[in-house]
């Protein structure tokens, strides 16, 4: 109950509508790597992350892993397949030990119609979901893995320190394979945009620290259009 409240999707609602909800749910625990469901499986319902985190992504034939997104404590996954009946979209693997609450879609399409605030809430984060999926196809038509890993590195200094400034460094502790995974792209192509980064000056990196030295620099690397890309450019 107290993740529930915690939750986006069932925040500021009456305790004994979670106490509800909260008994109608299974939990699951997962080890770290474990899959919870694959893509295009038949859908029984929607999870909530308890603890830990789990990753959603896509695999094409070769392999090669797409993130779609990471949730942590909190977070929900499969809530497309409550809403269209389908299967599941993509497959999910715990990035670390955890445990999630298993909501059966009946449960939740009655808890929604019972709560209709809830629903105004969930049509709101899958908008949101939405638009992140969109943005994440832009840069993959888009963008080369330079300019990706750019966005992605300033991304998340920005939400560890918002007020960024040349100097400021936070934790990176992705190592190369899941960068890769995160930016579509493979191990040996993601080394090497680091590396330029680390040879322009851009970043430095300490362990699993990243450190912007020159963030105008950096900004410049996320937009393809604000120079021509130079002839040795990191591709897909």
């Amino acid at each position: 109950m107290e993740v529930l409240a915690k939750s986006a999707w069932f925040q500021n609602l009456p305790l004994p509508a979670l106490a509800e909800l909260a008994a109608r749910g299974r939990e699951r625990k997962l080890s770290r790597g474990q899959i919870l469901f694959t893509a295009n499986q038949p859908a029984e319902g929607m999870y909530v992350v308890l603890s830990g985190s789990v990753r959603a992504f896509r695999e094409n034939v070769d392999g090669r892993e797409q993130t779609i997104h990471v949730e942590g404590v909190g977070g929900t996954l499969a809530e497309v397949p409550v809403f269209d009946g389908g299967p599941y979209p993509s497959t999910t693997m715990a990035e670390e030990d955890s445990e999630l609450l298993f909501l059966a879609k009946e449960d939740v399409r009655r808890f929604l119609l019972q709560h209709p605030e809830a629903a105004l809430t969930a049509l709101a984060i899958l908008a949101r979901k939405l638009r992140t999926v969109a943005s994440l196809a832009e840069q993959l038509a888009l963008k080369d893995v330079t300019q990706r890993l750019a966005t992605l590195l300033l991304e998340e200094a920005r939400r560890k320190n918002p007020a960024l400034l040349d100097g400021v460094s936070f934790s990176m502790p992705l190592s190369h394979t899941q960068l890769a995974s995160r930016l579509g792209s493979v191990r040996e192509v993601v080394t090497r945009s680091l590396q330029k980064l680390v040879q322009q000056g851009i970043v430095a990196i300490h362990g699993h620290r990243i450190v912007i030295l020159d963030l105008q620099a950096l900004h410049a690397q996320t937009d393809p259009h604000s120079k021509p890309a130079p002839t040795d450019a990191v591709r897909r």
